[in-house]
Formats: C-alpha cells, structure tokens, sequence
C-alpha cells in the first residue's frame, strides 16, 4: 500500500463527535417539538475562534436556536459557540451573537414565500464538518399540537416494548 493510499484511508476515518461523519452538534428536540417539511444545508460564517470551538465539539443547538429572514438574509440566532480556550488577543466574541447563514438568494426568496403564506419557522437540525467547512441543516417546520407529540411518544414507546419482546424471544 502506498503512501497516498494510507494518507486517503486516514482521511476516510475521520469522524465527528458522535462517531458519524463530522457532526458536531444535533437539535435533538427539533423533530419532537416540529414536523420538519424541508431541510436545507447551507454554510455559516464565523471567526477563527468559533471554528476551533467547533472542531472541539463546543457547539449547541437546542430550542431557544432558530434561524430568521432580515433584510434578505438568513442569520442563525441563539446558537452557542463557547469560546476557545486558547485563543490569545483582543478578538474576543458574544457566545450567542447572531451568526450570517451562506444560502443561495433563490434558495432565501423560496423561502421567504413559504413561510409567509404557511406560518412555518426555520429552525437549525444540525450543524457538521462537510469538506473543513462548518454547514448548518436547517428545516423549514411547522410546530406540533400537543397531542401530537403524545402520540409520538405513545408509538415509540409501542416500538421500544415490540424490540424488546423480539430480542427476548431470540436469546431463549
């Protein structure tokens, strides 16, 4: 085996936080609270401190994170970037600043227009690593009824006591 063929089997390797491929950070409660209708991957711009945070896995997104439309673009607000720990100098930053989403104009008008006529939010999924560059997946969603969400915890429950008897059977 060569050199380069080692150095493309290292890179293959390369894994995220979670052991996945270079996800850092994951809205866990997003596909509970919201029926996500659209998902849209789209870069983020922060500063060299944030990236080193992000690469350390000092990322969250959970609920009070969402993502708006002013003026014609698209910012994430309410993510937390902890601050790097070795970053020396005056470029310290607001953990929870607002940060500027990289989307497309026709991706940003769409959009716009959907969730003007639908009453839909956009609310961040995940945010990864895809070529050494952080992406943030956000959904174009709409909020759950309550009892819509005690059903989803009634059918996984169903679910989980289903596997459970399956696995039984098959040990005895």
């Amino acid at each position: 085996m060569g050199i380069l063929a080692r150095m493309a089997n290292k890179k293959d390797k390369k894994k995220g936080i979670d052991g996945t491929s270079g996800v850092i950070a994951r809205n866990r409660k997003a596909r509970f609270l919201y029926e996500i209708l659209e998902s849209f991957e789209c870069g983020i711009v922060l500063n060299g401190g944030e990236v080193k945070s992000a690469r350390a896995g000092q990322v969250q997104i959970d609920n009070d994170c969402y993502a708006r439309i002013e003026k014609g673009e698209a910012w994430l607000l309410g993510a937390h970037f902890a601050p790097y720990e070795f970053s020396t100098g005056v470029a310290t930053y607001s953990s929870t600043r607002p940060r500027k989403l990289l989307m497309h104009r026709r991706q940003i008008d769409e959009l716009v227009g959907k969730m003007k006529q639908k009453s839909l939010t956009l609310v961040p999924l995940t945010a990864y690593f895809k070529d050494g560059r952080v992406k943030i997946e956000i959904g174009l969603a709409r909020g759950k009824a309550v009892h819509d969400r005690r059903r989803a915890i009634a059918e996984r429950d169903v679910a989980r006591e289903v596997a459970r008897e399956l696995s039984g059977r098959r040990s005895r």
